[in-house]
């Protein structure tokens, strides 16, 4: 290896290196690269020879190119529908000067600690058939249809309100980037309230909108749960497919060919995002910086319908948490016929899930599988960042763009790389087969948190003082004692909240989970759905209720402990 060479004598710091590197490019190649090789290899290559066999079966199945074409119908409309809301949440939480703004911001960010499938599931109980708004109006209007929330519109909708997470956070901090001064001086100069928010406020905005947009994007692509709970069999996006597909052997290459137009819809859309933000002339703002002051809503008309309108997305936020809550403490007779009633309050649902080992079992497992997950992508990144902030050179350049890999793919397209690669012994892996063990679920928690944690651990890296360091070494600390006494400390606010949220976001994770799960070992994303799906009874919705609740309050836990106590990271 030309990178690790030196004039120096090689001595035991730099054997170290040397199988520092060594692991962390079998990583690399094994987990990363050889996967995604193995997928496309699967595609096009039938008995040895060359094939577009998986082509002509795709585009004559009916389902499939529906499905298809659903899938690219819905990601740009999700990106404009949610791009809409999002902004105005913020304008409305952060810029605007309305009336329970603390309260409304609180209901906005419900996703945040109530997502997945379980929000999916609450929205169904809410308005799909037989669901408590559902009954409310087939009472008034006898002729109502009870199927009316299946389909595009269902889909849109739940994933309309289930992604805006990200624009609450991201848009959020961007919004207090806004200076104040700036404002000000255009108002003196008789710029309108519209004006304001489209020449000075919405370009501060922009760059974090592009990359809001572009996980939007991405998320409708690889749209799952909703899909499968309120798309009905009018509306199924790609995902729904590449599972149905992916559970026999005969169709696995159609499968891993669906989610190949995934991933590669997602590396042209994040280069042409790329492109068009190096295009983009954002306003910059000033140097001395004024905290945003709320600006007023001076037209009476238009304060009343910013307040009504803020108001019904409140309750559009609120009112499947606040039912699954209350029905979570009910009978399953009231769960049946969707009527609180005070004397079916009960406690017998949660007794219920932790006095039987097989309903208690998936969210042990999801904890578990979510714990050791998080762990282990924070120690190896912890190296990673190690590597290419003190060492720069070629091998470690190649390690920072090469751990982005899992950035640029769909989790299913990554959970089936993984499937077909190891279902065969492996000499790079011992002749293990992991398929079918849960060695494999952990790898691909491990790989879909990757980006995330690289990113945000690679700024705390970059912005240590070198001094410390320095001054460390010329003490006579070794690396290990200058890393673990020196360096640790100073980060570890970072490293335990980007642990926090990859654990949070494990917790729910169900794309890769439904295909990568040990049937011994069930986790809850995949509990739930085929609770959802078995049968309409009570039994069945209330332990989904309490999965929920009992979700949230993880959920909420570790955003108290991430945001509540003031962990700042750095992006």
């Amino acid at each position: 290896m030309d990178a690790i060479k030196t004039k120096l004598p090689f001595t035991k710091s730099k054997a170290i290196l040397f199988l520092t590197y060594l692991a962390l490019l079998w990583f690399v190649v094994v987990i990363l690269i050889i996967p995604n090789i193995n997928t496309i290899l699967f595609v096009f290559r039938q008995d040895g020879a060359f094939t577009t066999r998986a082509f002509v079966r795709i585009f004559s199945s009916t389902r499939a190119v529906n499905s298809l074409r659903n899938s690219f119908i819905l990601a740009p409309i999700l990106s404009v529908t949610v791009g809409v809301i999002g902004v105005s949440l913020v304008l409305i939480t952060e810029y605007f000067d309305v009336k329970g703004a603390k309260i409304l911001r609180a209901g906005y960010m419900t996703t945040l600690v109530y997502g997945g499938i379980i929000l999916v599931s609450g929205y169904r109980f809410l308005y799909g058939r037989g669901g408590y708004i559902t009954n409310i109006l087939a009472s008034i209007f006898p002729n109502f249809n009870i199927h009316w929330f299946e389909g595009f519109w269902a889909v849109l909708f739940v994933m309309t309100f289930a992604t805006t997470g990200n624009h609450m956070i991201f848009l959020r901090n961007a919004m207090r980037s806004v200076d104040f001064q700036t404002i000000e001086a255009a108002k003196n100069l008789g710029a309108s309230p519209l004006a304001i928010l489209r020449r000075v406020v919405l370009p501060v905005l922009t760059p974090s909108l592009f990359a809001v947009t572009l996980f939007t994007f991405i998320t409708g692509l690889g749209a799952t749960s909703a899909p499968l709970l309120v798309g009905g069999n009018d509306f199924q996006t790609i995902n729904p497919m590449i599972i149905s597909f992916s559970r026999m052997s005969g169709t696995r290459d159609l499968a891993a060919l669906m989610a190949l137009f995934l991933g590669g819809a997602s590396i042209l859309l994040i280069v042409a995002l790329a492109q068009l933000e190096k295009r983009g002339h954002y306003l910059s703002v000033s140097k001395v910086k004024t905290s945003i002051v709320k600006q007023k809503i001076n037209n009476p008309v238009a304060r009343v319908l910013v307040h009504i309108y803020a108001y019904v997305l409140f309750a559009i936020y609120t009112a499947p948490v606040i039912l699954v809550i209350l029905f979570s403490f009910t009978d399953s007779a009231t769960i049946a016929r969707r009527q609180l009633s005070f004397s079916s309050f009960t406690l017998q649902n949660y007794i219920l899930v932790f006095s039987r080992p097989s309903a208690y079992s998936p969210i042990r497992t999801s904890l578990i599988f979510s714990f050791i997950a998080s762990a282990a992508v924070m120690v190896l990144i912890l190296v990673v960042c190690r590597v290419i902030s003190k060492y720069k050179n070629k091998m470690s350049t190649f390690l920072e763009y090469a751990f982005m890999i899992p950035w640029l793919l769909p989790p299913i397209l990554i959970a089936l790389a993984l499937i077909t690669t190891f279902s065969l012994p492996r000499w790079f892996m011992m002749n293990r087969v992991l398929t079918g063990t849960t060695v494999i679920m952990v790898v691909g928690y491990l790989t879909i948190r990757i980006p995330f944690t690289l990113r945000i651990t690679r700024a705390a890296f970059f912005a240590l003082d070198n001094t410390l360091e320095e001054a460390a070494k010329n003490m006579g600390a070794g690396a290990f004692t200058t890393f673990f006494r020196i360096i640790l400390p100073i980060i570890l606010p970072s490293v335990l909240a980007i642990f926090a949220l990859n654990f949070n976001a494990l917790l729910q994770e169900f794309d890769m989970s439904v295909l990568l799960y040990h049937p011994l070992h069930m986790p809850l994303g995949v509990q739930i759905q085929n609770l959802t799906e078995d049968a309409a009874t009570g039994d069945n919705t209330a332990i989904t209720f309490v999965y929920a609740v009992l979700m949230m309050v993880v959920s909420s836990i570790v955003l108290y402990v991430v945001y509540g106590r003031g962990t700042k990271m750095s992006e």
